[in-house]
C-alpha cells in the first residue's frame, strides 16, 4: 500500500540533519518540506517544494478525519498572525495515534513527535495526497 511505503521511506531517514532551505531531491539534509517532498517523490508522487505550495496539493481533510499518510500543516511563531496560506510554516506526515514524522530547526533532525501538546495547538490544516 502506498501509505505504508511512504511512511517506511520516511522512517529510514530518522536522525537525518535539519538544514533550512535544504536542496530538493537529496537526503543528506532536510527541512520540513524538502523531507515531505523527498519521501513522496521516492514513492512516485510529485509535490511542490515548500509547505505553502504543498498545502495546495491533494484534497482538504477535516482534522477529525486525518489518517496515516496525510500531511498536517502548522503555523509558526513568525507566521501565526498572517492570513490564509501565508500562515503555514511547517509540514509533517501523520503516522496515526497522535504521532507525526517531520524535521524542524529545534529538533535538528528528522524525528517522530507527539501532536500533544505543542503541535496540536499550532495545527492549521490537513491534506490527503495519496
Amino acid at each position: 500500500m502506498k501509505t505504508e511505503s511512504i511512511i517506511e521511506t520516511g522512517l529510514k531517514y530518522l536522525d537525518t540533519p535539519y538544514l533550512f532551505n535544504s536542496p530538493p531531491f537529496q537526503s543528506s539534509t532536510f527541512d520540513c518540506s524538502s523531507f515531505v517532498q523527498f519521501i513522496f517523490f521516492k514513492n512516485g508522487i510529485g509535490l511542490p517544494r515548500n509547505s505553502r505550495q504543498q498545502f495546495q496539493a491533494g484534497k482538504t481533510i477535516p482534522l477529525n478525519h486525518v489518517k496515516r499518510g496525510d500531511l498536517l500543516f502548522f503555523t509558526t511563531k513568525k507566521r501565526k498572525k498572517k492570513k490564509g496560506i501565508e500562515k503555514i510554516g511547517h509540514v509533517a506526515l501523520y503516522l496515526g495515534n497522535g504521532q507525526i514524522l517531520h524535521t524542524y530547526r529545534k529538533a535538528g533532525k528528522v524525528e517522530v513527535s507527539s501532536l500533544e501538546p505543542y503541535w496540536k495547538k499550532v495545527l492549521v490544516g490537513a491534506r490527503r495526497v495519496i
